[in-house]
C-alpha cells in the first residue's frame, strides 16, 4: 500500500498508509483541527542513487596504450562519456573548466600549463616564483 500526503485548510501536513482505491477517498479527518478539510497533495519525489557526473577531458586517455592499444570498448567507452560529458557542460558551463588551448606543459610549466591569453613568465622564472620578494 502507498503513503499519500495530505494538507488539511489549516496548514497542517499530514501521510497516511492507504489503499490505490481508498486514496481520493474523502472522508478524511484533519489530526490536527479534526475537520475534514483535507485534499491529497503531491509528495516530493524520492530520489534513489546518485547523481555521477563522467569524467572530462582531462580524464581521457592521451596515447594509444592508454585506450588499450585502440580497444573498440575502451574507446567506445571514451566517447559516451565524453559525449554525456558535453551535453552536461553546455547545460551547465561551470562544469566545463577552462577550455583555453594549453600552449606549453612542460618544464617550468608542468605545474602550471601555459594557456592561450595567459602572460608569459619571464624566462628565468617559474610561475609563481617571486625571489624572496615580500607578498
Amino acid at each position: 500500500m502507498p503513503i499519500y500526503e495530505y494538507a488539511c485548510g489549516c496548514g497542517y501536513r499530514f501521510e497516511r498508509l492507504a489503499r490505490i482505491a481508498d486514496a481520493d477517498a474523502p472522508a478524511l479527518t484533519c489530526p490536527a483541527c479534526g475537520t475534514a478539510d483535507c485534499r491529497r497533495v503531491p509528495s516530493a519525489a524520492a530520489l534513489l542513487g546518485r547523481a555521477a557526473v563522467p569524467p572530462g577531458r582531462d580524464a581521457a586517455p592521451r596515447s594509444w596504450e592508454q585506450t588499450n592499444h585502440g580497444d573498440r570498448d575502451t574507446i567506445r567507452h571514451w566517447q559516451r562519456n565524453l559525449e554525456e560529458r558535453g551535453k552536461l557542460e553546455e547545460k551547465y558551463p561551470e562544469l566545463a573548466g577552462d577550455n583555453r588551448a594549453v600552449l606549453a606543459h612542460e618544464g617550468r610549466y608542468a605545474a602550471s600549463p601555459l594557456r592561450a591569453g595567459d602572460p608569459a613568465a619571464p624566462a628565468g622564472d617559474p610561475p609563481g616564483h617571486t625571489h624572496g620578494a615580500a607578498q
